[in-house]
């Protein structure tokens, strides 16, 4: 047992020691302390930054068209940047599509171990930098081949976007909806509302309030969709 607790205080092992110490503390305090694995990752549960929103997802004709996501948001926003830092890196090194917590600790236990098994079988500073660096280059292999069934565990949300009302029904809220103005309402995948600014190419003299459109495309400049009017099938007997 001695010759163990040398060998793990030992250069290089005595590096990865520590941060192997980190880690089992991590995971005793998730395991003990209910800890989400995806709470230190960007991309899984980060908060998706957009302009088209839940949470009543409203949008008042002072926004210019923008929806408000009440908790999620499409534009990558600035709240967590050092996430999208992290797994920046995680992702030009080959080891993405799990939370940084699961690559980070692969990392350091692949490297602790190969650490260990070097120090034990070398002597000499010579022999045990090269240590070193075999062990950052090996937990770096191991690491890249483990993550890839490991992210099947981890499905990534896709941010949603204004382009996913493109193709829905909504139902106008305004007396009229012209080449500059109108409103809609619109029901986003996951069963929330939103009200969005709408305009018509043509003048359409129908679409009134309570009335249904399509909505067809969405213009980036002008910050609002684009609908015709439209009449759901009915689904009466």
């Amino acid at each position: 047992m001695g010759g163990f607790f040398a060998a793990a205080l030992a250069f290089p092992t005595a590096l990865f020691s520590f941060a192997l110490v980190v880690v089992v503390g991590y995971w005793l305090l998730m395991l003990f302390g209910g800890l989400v694995p995806g709470a230190v990752h960007g991309g899984h549960d980060a908060g998706h930054h957009m302009d088209v929103g839940h949470a009543g997802h409203h949008l008042g004709a002072e926004h210019g068209g923008h929806v408000g996501h009440g908790g999620h948001g499409a534009d990558g926003g600035p709240d967590r940047p050092a996430e999208g830092h992290h797994t920046g890196v995680l992702d030009a090194l080959g080891l993405g599509g799990v939370p940084v917590t699961v690559a980070v600790s692969l990392l350091v236990a692949l490297a602790w171990f190969v650490s260990l098994a070097g120090t034990v079988l070398t002597s000499g500073a010579p022999a045990r930098g090269g240590v070193f660096v075999v062990a950052l280059a090996a937990s770096w292999a191991g690491t890249r081949v483990l993550v890839r069934p490991l992210s099947r565990l981890f499905p990534q949300d896709r941010p949603a976007t204004r382009g996913d009302f493109v193709g829905r029904v909504c139902v106008i809220r305004t007396g009229r909806v012209t080449a500059d103005f109108g409103q809609a309402e619109v029901t986003a995948e996951d069963g929330s509302t939103a009200t969005v600014q709408v305009r018509t190419a043509e003048p359409e003299p129908g679409l009134t309030a309570g009335r249904t459109a399509l909505i067809f495309d969405y213009d980036a400049v002008g910050e609002h969709f684009l609908v015709a009017p439209f009449e759901p099938p009915s689904t009466g007997v």
